[in-house]
């Protein structure tokens, strides 16, 4: 779970730089963070390397901030247009 955390995390983080195709990315950061979590309680509990859960939720969470703040900043800027 780990690497699919991994892996949600940088395809969400590469999409949500494209402005219009950041809110696609947000299932996946969604998607990411869970099973960041879920794997990062799995590994407490049985003692294994967390390393790729850890970075994963991290890629997956910087992401999600991004998408906000193109969302925030696309709403400011339709705003100010009226």
């Amino acid at each position: 779970m780990g690497i699919a955390a991994l892996v949600l995390g940088i395809v969400a983080i590469i999409g949500a730089w494209i402005p219009v195709c950041n809110y696609f990315s947000l299932l996946p950061a969604l998607v990411g963070i869970i099973l960041g979590i879920v794997d990062l309680v799995k590994k407490k509990k049985e003692g294994g390397k967390k390393g790729m859960a850890i970075a994963g939720l991290i890629l997956s969470g910087v992401s999600l901030l991004i998408i906000i703040g193109w969302t925030i900043l696309i709403a400011v800027g339709a705003m100010a247009s009226y």
